[in-house]
This record gives structure tokens, C-alpha cells and sequence, in this order.
């Protein structure tokens, strides 16, 4: 028996949000402000029985809500958890019978809806005497008065609309708490460095906690323990008489009470709390607790935690027993990440039918999970502009986008695992090809960012009433990604994250060429006269291609407009950035169009540069074959590229950007 689906209606952020689970574990990713943290609230809320308020409803509502009148429905102002739950003919169902309402011997799902709706009456009875209060700061202020919670079993998702309500069969929480466990760890834990914490115990504190719990569940390992308590109970007990002998005498000649005694009150829990505590190293030089690391802390913390949690759901012995742990990788390094990744299905397969939701912002742990966990949490927004969570399941919706690119699914699925999960969280993308672009980009975005900066630092200064509001790339959330030639690869992914994304590549050129084998196609120039293909795979496929074919007109025209950037990407989420003409010239790759634009620069420095050959090759003399010079010169092209970096960082030489990479940077920012 567990839950396969969580529906969320009208929940702050997750106004109309549905996600699948896995009988074991989940992990809900996003980015910031997804509503990670508010899903689980709600179930706290639910299930816990905490209180709701006028800010826990989605803003589409609140707006309805302050405008409540006789005539608003308020069925349709309603906090909603439904709760869609399988189970099995040979599962206990003892509990689930109550909420069967389809006795189809076929059937082996029961549908829960949680509610948090207005009392209309008394709500309306409220504003009418609210006296000088505004009606909406008396909605604001007084709607949790006016709130009740509610839980019914239904037949169908029909079932929920306003006029077929009377379907729904209301149902008593303590029916629920028959059913249903649930346990969450926050990420606000107690864990804290020893200068904030001055010596407090916490990990030594919980280890209390732990043995209270199984001490009540499981007294017999325990009896040992108990047994000398109760031993030391009756000794103090017997002492207790001598030692307060002058206080009971005292307090019987004021108050005439003989029957006055001090007893002993020795119990486990209270021994146990100052009695233990959590130390680290060798025997000969242990430290307490608060002295170790806050990772560690952290690690031990969540551990400790989850073993209680465990203890916890095996003694109550519920159906379902479901476990949140709220960002674990809190104030932990990334290999303690990765260790925590790789434990937790072992941590967590200990109790039966246990479901585990772990909310993560850290890509070292989803690199460590099969995809087939991962929930990914998007932003939308309606037709009204109001925002909304989409959960997606990552495996399910990519293999039916990539069904017919099993290899590049595959690729994709080992790509992010090893190098790049960060992707998950970004905001934008930037993919490059080779090892040169890789070690200059980041000096690019800077430079494009100063660039901005002086241009908007010259406005304000010619119009005072402006305001700064350029935010530098290098601010914003993007993650760089080496791709090479498999940048395809990621089309589908980047269009499920929803987030822009440039790739930067080279046009590649080429010409046909007789060979004892036929015809073979060659690097050329841009302008060379025999260029009419590219054969770089990116620009092919982002582009929309058409079939290559030697003399196909369809091919040469659409080559032609590609030269001449005038083909747009095929995924508006993607745009792709390939050499242009700049200074009369249009580069093949990313090398020859640096030094077209860089060529005094590069000419005055060098003999700091290395990768270069025949450097004589430089002088006053203007390129009438650029691409050829390039060809000429260029000689170990990492060596080169590490160079240019060197001089811009210890000589201030101010490289030019290619105008094809800025103008994908220019892209990328008005996203």
C-alpha cells in the first residue's frame, strides 16, 4: 500500500500542482520559490492538525476572498490536499475499508481530499459586524477564525465539482491517523557551531529522544537499564528520610502535617538527557559534539533523526508511512553530499512500504539518484498571469520526448550524472565546444558585463533620473556546460527545465574534394568559393537542415541563409551563436575570429603568447587570407587560449569579443 499521486489546489504557490510518487523514494528539485518548502507545510498542516491563514491561499484567491459576499461559492475557495492511494488484495485492509467507497473487486485505489474551506455564515456574520474595519483588512487579519478543516473519501476527480459535492463522504482525522504516518525533518535544524551553541548538547539531546521512544516501544532491551534505575530509585528513596529529616520536622510543628514525606523520582528519560552525550575521536582525546564540524553535525543530526523517524513509524505500525527530509545537504561539503546520496535508499529500505520526499537544491545529490526519482518543480503562469507549480517527472516525460533518440537519451542521462546536475537549478544555460571557449568564457562575461556597466554608468550620468538596472551575467544563475559536438542531446532536456539557453559553436565550412574514394568534404573558408556545406551537427539540427544532397537546391538555399544568419533555431528556448562577419571577414571558428579582431593586440604580445608558430608571419602587412593565416599560425590551440587569459588577468590586456559571442550574450540577457 502506498500513495501514488499528491494533488495540491490553491496552496500559496502551488495553486493547481500534481506529482506522482514511487513506492520508495522521491527527490523534488527546482529553483528557488518552487514551492518545495510549502508542499511540505501542507501535509503538516493536514495531518498535523496545524492552523491555515489568510497568506496560505493562492493570490488568485485571496483577491475572491476580499471580495466575499453572499453570492461567492465558497466551495471553490478552498485549500485542497487529495491524496490518491493503491493498494494490493493481499494488503491489510483493515484501516483503507473506510475510505472504499467503489466496491469493484478490479479496483485498488481510494481517493482522500484534505480541505480547508470558509464557513460562509459565519464569515458573512463577522464583516457585518466588524464595525470601522474595512471589510478586507478584517478578511486579512480574522479568515483563520472563519476556517474549517475537513476530510472525505470520493470516487472520482467528479466528484470534487461544486455541484457534485454531495458525492463526497465525510470522514473523521482519527480514521486518517488510523492510515496514514507522517514525519518530517526540516532544513532549519538545531545544528550550530559551538560559539553559537556555548556547549549545548544537540545531537546527545536527540540520542535522549531515541531512547525514550524505543524504551516505551521495546521495554525488554531496556530491562537491564530500568532495573538499576529502579534500584537507585529505592536507595534515594530510603535516604531521602535522613537528609530532609529537619524539613519534614519543621513543616509538621508549623502545619501539623505527619504525613508530609520527600520520595525519589527517578525516570529513564531524565537520567538519560544529562547522563549521555555524543563525543568524537580517539579514546585518549575525545571531543564533545559542538566541537565538531557543522557538516558533521548535520550528517549525525539527520541520521539520529531518521533513526527515530524509523523507530517511529515501525511501533505505530500505520499503512503508510511517509517521510519528508527537507534540504539535507545543509552546511555539508560536497563529498558528505554524495556519501548521504549514495546511503539514503539504504537508510530508508529498512521499514516496510516507508515513502521518503527529499527537497534538494544540491546537484551532488541528484547526480547520485536514478532519474526515475526526480521530481522537478517549474514555474508557470496562466493566462491571467498568475503563477502556478507544474511538477514533472523527469523519466517519464523525457523518454517520451526522446523515444526516438534512445542514444542521446542515454548520453543525457550519463552527461548530467557525472558532470553537470547543476543544470537542474540554473536559470540559463550557456553550452561551448572546445577547450578555448571553455577557458575564456567567464573572462567574455565579464568584459560583455563592464561593457554594460560603463554604457549605463554614461546614461545616468547624462540623465540623473535613471536608475541602475543592469544585472551582470556573471550575477545571474547560469550553468556553463562543455558539451562539444553532442549539444542536441540536451534540446529536449533544456525545453522540460524551461530555461534559455545559447550554444556556442562554429559554422565549420566545408568544400568538396576529389579522393581515390570519391568525394570527400573539407575544411574552407567561409568565403571560399566551393563552400557549400557545414559540417558541424549542432547547426544542422538546431537549424533545420535539410538532408544533405550534392547540387540539392533546398540544401544550398537554406546553406545561404545560414551564412548569412538569417535561420532561426528551431526551439525558441535555444539559441545557437556561430561566427559572423566582423571587419569584413567571416571567421570559420572561434580561433580565426579572435585574431581577425585581435590582431594588434595579439601582434605587441607576442612573446608572452604560446600555441603560436611561425610568428614572423605578423606584421604591418594587412591578411588578404585571414582563414589561411589562422591555419598558418595557430599551433597547440589550449596553450593558446591559456595565454590570452594570462595577459588578460596579469598584463590587463583588453581582449575584443567576438561579435557572434556577444551577440548570443545580448541574447541570453533579454531572457
Amino acid at each position: 500500500m502506498f500513495i501514488k499521486e499528491i494533488a495540491i489546489r490553491n496552496f500559496r504557490i502551488l495553486s493547481n500542482s500534481t506529482m506522482d510518487l514511487s513506492k520508495n523514494i522521491c527527490l523534488m528539485i527546482g529553483r528557488n520559490n518552487t514551492g518545495k518548502t510549502s508542499f511540505m507545510v501542507l501535509f503538516d498542516k493536514f495531518l498535523n492538525q496545524l492552523g491555515f491563514d489568510f497568506n496560505d491561499f493562492s493570490v488568485k484567491l485571496r483577491e475572491k476572498i476580499l471580495h466575499f459576499n453572499q453570492n461567492t461559492d465558497e466551495t471553490e475557495l478552498a485549500i485542497q490536499l487529495i491524496l490518491t492511494i493503491e493498494y494490493e488484495s493481499n494488503d491489510d485492509l483493515c484501516n483503507i475499508s473506510e475510505f472504499i467507497v467503489d466496491l469493484d473487486p478490479v479496483r485498488k485505489d481510494v481517493h482522500l481530499l484534505f480541505e480547508c474551506a470558509i464557513n460562509k455564515s459565519k464569515l458573512l456574520e463577522g464583516i457585518e459586524n466588524a464595525g470601522t474595519l474595512s471589510k478586507e483588512k478584517y478578511i486579512r487579519k480574522n479568515l483563520s477564525a472563519y476556517l474549517e478543516k475537513h476530510v472525505y473519501t470520493f470516487d472520482n476527480l467528479e466528484d470534487l465539482k461544486t455541484e457534485n459535492r454531495y458525492r463526497l463522504i465525510k470522514k473523521d482525522f482519527k480514521d486518517v491517523k488510523k492510515l496514514i504516518d507522517f514525519e518530517i525533518i526540516h532544513a532549519k535544524r538545531s545544528v550550530a557551531s559551538s560559539e553559537e551553541t556555548h556547549g549545548m548538547k544537540v545531537l546527545s539531546g536527540l540520542t535522549t529522544t531515541f531512547f525514550n521512544s524505543l524504551n516505551s516501544n521495546s521495554p525488554d532491551k531496556f530491562e537491564e537499564i530500568n532495573r538499576l534505575i529502579e534500584k537507585m530509585d529505592y536507595s534515594l528513596d530510603t535516604n531521602y528520610n535522613s537528609f530532609f529529616e529537619s524539613f519534614l520536622k519543621t513543616a509538621k510543628d508549623f502545619l501539623g502535617m505527619g504525613d508530609l514525606r520527600v520520595r525519589s523520582n527517578l525516570k529513564a528519560s531524565e537520567i538519560i538527557s544529562d547522563a549521555s552525550e555524543v563525543v568524537y575521536g580517539e579514546e585518549s582525546a575525545q571531543l564533545p559534539e559542538y566541537l565538531n564540524g557543522l557538516g558533521h553535525m548535520n550528517i549525525l543530526y539527520l541520521l539520529l533523526n531518521i533513526e527515530i523517524k524509523k523507530n517511529n513509524f515501525a511501533s505505530n505500525k500505520k499503512d503508510i508511512k511517509l517521510l519528508f527530509i527537507e534540504e539535507p545537504e545543509a552546511h555539508t561539503h560536497p563529498q558528505l553530499q554524495y556519501i548521504f546520496a549514495r546511503k539514503i535508499n539504504e537508510i530508508v529500505s529498512n521499514i516496510s512500504g516507508m515513502q521518503t520526499i527529499v527537497s534538494t537544491h544540491s546537484p551532488h545529490i541528484v547526480s547520485n539518484h536514478p532519474f526515475e526519482n526526480i521530481r522537478y518543480l517549474a514555474t508557470t503562469k496562466d493566462e491571467n498571469g498568475y503563477f502556478n507549480i507544474v511538477i514533472k517527472n523527469f523519466h517519464k516525460d523525457l523518454s517520451e520526448k526522446y523515444a526516438t533518440e534512445s542514444d542521446e537519451f542515454h548520453f543525457l542521462q550519463q552527461y548530467l550524472s557525472i558532470e553537470s546536475a547543476e543544470l537542474f537549478f540554473a536559470d540559463k544555460a550557456i553550452f561551448i565546444e572546445g577547450i578555448s571557449e571553455g577557458m575564456l568564457l567567464q573572462h567574455f562575461i565579464s568584459e560583455f558585463d563592464n561593457e554594460k556597466l560603463t554604457e549605463e554608468a554614461a546614461a545616468i550620468a547624462a540623465n540623473p533620473d535613471l536608475k541602475p538596472s543592469y544585472i551582470p551575467l556573471s550575477s545571474q544563475n547560469i550553468t556553463v556546460v562543455q558539451a562539444g559536438a553532442n549539444a542536441k542531446a540536451f534540446r529536449h532536456f533544456l525545453e522540460f527545465l524551461n530555461i534559455p539557453s545559447i550554444i556556442i559553436t562554429d559554422i565549420d565550412t566545408t568544400r568538396p574534394k576529389q579522393t581515390a574514394n570519391g568525394i570527400r568534404y573539407e575544411a574552407c573558408a567561409v568565403n571560399n568559393v566551393n563552400s557549400c556545406r557545414t559540417s558541424n551537427a549542432t547547426i544542422a539540427y538546431f537549424l533545420g537542415a535539410p538532408k544533405y544532397k550534392k547540387a540539392d537546391v533546398m540544401y544550398s538555399k537554406w546553406y545561404k541563409s545560414m551564412v548569412n544568419h538569417l535561420v532561426n533555431s528551431i526551439s525558441t528556448q535555444i539559441y545557437i551563436a556561430y561566427q559572423s562577419e566582423e571587419n569584413g571577414y567571416s571567421a570559420r571558428s572561434f580561433e580565426d575570429a579572435f585574431i581577425n579582431v585581435n590582431y594588434s593586440k595579439l601582434k605587441n604580445n607576442l612573446e608572452a603568447i604560446n600555441g603560436l608558430k611561425n610568428i614572423d608571419c605578423f606584421n604591418d602587412d594587412p591578411i588578404d587570407d585571414m582563414y589561411a593565416f589562422t591555419q598558418n599560425i595557430l599551433d597547440a590551440k589550449s596553450d593558446f587560449a591559456s595565454s590570452l587569459l594570462f595577459l588578460a588577468y596579469a598584463k590587463d590586456v583588453k581582449w575584443q569579443v567576438p561579435l557572434y559571442i556577444k551577440e548570443g550574450f545580448e541574447w541570453l540577457l533579454k531572457q
